[in-house]
């Protein structure tokens, strides 16, 4: 018998006698999560009672005079609605060691998830140990549900993509990275071996070398029959490395080698799995590169039964080339999901509407409209999550048991229905100035910061700009200006390289997005005079505004913009009317 096979066979086994116990306890722990969605009211305000009550004591509850006893409109007159830099001063002290300024004694913080800022600093977002119960309760039901829903994915291996967990450490010695490393690390020894990555690829940082390692890895591996990987984007991009490398990666398969340099402290724990010989394999791969003229991933993996990614807001622009790659093996989206919380989970494929994560976290929403239409000193009223309705798009906040509350994450959710009285969401896009394509969460003041900076340096004007996501293999940004601003062309690409460098410096996501060639350079584009004032009026014209309460957009987070330039820069007061 093959030996890899026999390995496989033996797991099969293993998880069809032990991991039946635990598949029953998770859809037991699935249909309580189903029961509490009947009365979403009553659900919320337990989770909100369970949150007080880990974080009392806190230097932040001591602050805003919060007690578990308080009524849901109590809380919501005590504290405000927040962003991050609220959060911050306590957040800091945390990283010196004083845990007890944002969370209770029995609330142990175990790291902090890096997450983009506003500024070029990046937002450290507590993770806790209830915090990673609750996130690992919210996968297991979204797991149970993909399982149970399509046959034969539980017998292989699942290729999983994460990133590390301890990047760096505080001054105090607390990890900061990424709060799907943490998962990783912390998984039983014997689910560990469910995986085809070993925890410590998470950990090289060297993109490239990443990479590679991982698709020598992967590709090696013929049980695969669930990919994972939040971002649609990272699954094109290896796409693209596994045909760039394609006669290497055989060769190393076919010799159990590895021809990048892996830094000694990943390599030891990957030296077993990489040095072991899989010629019957190399062939099989090697027939199919003559075959084919390249290696499309849904024929290297012939098993493949799911993909779990996400595919609401722009990461639906991937799909098509997805399916290109992948065929149609099902798509499970992740759920609405962050640094920050879970948000919703997911209750069947081929859709990326979740239900409403109401036993981890509380939320409050803010009608979108009602969110433009305030002006920027007054506080928005917010609707709880029963009293949401069907078809309308709302502003998500979260509490969380991190010391996250009233936490304005900007996303926009559209209300699609009810699972009971629970609302099932709908992720749209990230707030008014936000765009993110891949996950970089680019803010306008950012793009302002980076466009202003490069001028700056480069000793020119730059009256009147517009920063938008352009489509393409990959994406990326293109900086929009008046062709009469500057001289030559010369000048537009050396102040695009100056923003693109600028903004890699303000924005951790970014920065690794772009590293990673997730994410393409930042490029200059002319458009005709008057463009930015043809701009104003079609602006104002759909909003009923008038020009002197014009605000000129620099960063518009539209894949579509582009399209319509044409359109706006030969617009004129006649076509208006």
């Amino acid at each position: 018998m093959n030996p890899v096979r026999g390995l496989y066979a033996f797991k099969a086994v293993f998880i069809e006698g032990v991991g039946a116990l635990l598949r029953a306890k998770i859809r037991r722990i699935r249909q309580r999560f189903l029961v509490s969605c009947q009365n979403c009211e009553e659900t919320q305000q337990a989770t909100l009672k369970r949150i007080l009550s880990l974080n009392q004591g806190s230097q932040l509850s001591k602050d805003y005079e919060l007690s578990p006893r308080m009524t849901v409109s109590e809380f919501r007159e005590k504290f405000p609605i927040s962003e991050y830099e609220l959060f911050k001063p306590y957040i800091d002290r945390m990283r010196a060691d004083n845990h007890a300024s944002l969370l209770g004694s029995k609330n142990q913080l175990l790291m902090f998830a890096l997450s983009s800022g506003t500024t070029s600093e990046s937002k450290y977002v507590p993770i806790t140990k209830p915090f990673l119960n609750d996130y690992r309760a919210g996968w297991r039901i979204w797991g149970i549900g993909a399982i149970d829903g399509h046959a034969g994915c539980d017998r292989g291996h699942i290729f999983q993509i994460t990133s590390s967990q301890d990047r760096f450490r505080t001054e105090s010695g607390v990890p900061c990275g990424n709060i799907s490393g943490l998962v990783t690390a912390m998984q039983n020894r014997v689910l560990s071996r469910l995986y085809t990555l070993p925890a410590a690829v998470a950990d090289i940082e060297d993109p490239e070398v990443k990479y590679y390692t991982v698709l020598r890895i992967a590709l090696a591996d013929e049980t695969i029959t669930w990919i994972t990987t939040a971002n649609p984007g990272t699954l094109v991009k290896l796409s693209g490395l596994l045909n760039q490398h394609a006669t290497q990666l055989i060769e190393d398969i076919r010799s159990g080698t590895i021809s990048v340099d892996i830094p000694a402290a990943q390599k030891q724990p990957l030296n077993k799995i990489i040095s072991k010989r899989s010629p019957e394999r190399a062939d099989f791969l090697e027939n199919l590169l003559k075959e084919h003229g390249e290696l499309v991933p849904k024929e290297c993996w012939p098993r493949l039964k799911l993909l779990a990614i996400w595919t609401g807001g722009s990461a639906g622009a991937y799909l098509p080339k997805i399916r290109t790659l992948f065929g149609d093996v099902p798509i499970r989206d992740h759920g609405l999901h962050a640094s920050e919380g879970r948000m919703t989970i997911p209750l069947e494929s081929g859709t990326s509407e979740g239900v409403l994560d109401i036993i981890s976290h509380f939320f409050e929403f803010i009608p979108e409209d009602q969110a433009e239409d305030q002006a920027e000193e007054e506080t928005p009223e917010t609707i709880l999550a029963h009293e949401l309705d069907e078809g309308k798009n709302y502003f998500i906040l979260m509490t969380t048991v991190s010391g996250l509350y009233r936490y304005n994450i900007r996303d926009v959710v559209k209300c699609t229905g009810f699972e009971g009285t629970t609302p099932i969401l709908k992720f749209l896009h990230k707030g008014a100035h936000i765009s993110s394509i891949t996950g970089e969460k680019v803010t306008e003041s950012q793009v302002v910061d980076a466009v202003r900076d490069a001028a700056s340096d480069l000793k020119v004007s730059v009256p009147q700009f517009v920063v938008v996501p352009v489509w393409g293999e990959p994406p990326g940004y293109r900086l929009l200006i008046e062709s009469g601003e500057f001289d030559s062309p010369n000048t537009m690409d050396q102040l695009a390289i100056r923003v693109d460098e600028n903004l890699c410096q303000s924005n951790v996501e970014y920065r690794e997005k772009r590293e990673s060639d997730r994410l393409s350079p930042l490029a200059g584009q002319f458009v005709s005079n008057g463009t930015m004032g043809n701009l104003a009026k079609q602006r104002n014209q759909r909003k009923g505004g008038s020009m002197e309460q014009y605000k000129h957009p620099c960063l518009i987070a539209d894949l579509e913009f582009i399209d319509q330039l044409p359109q706006i820069e030969t617009l004129s007061t006649t076509s208006e009317n």
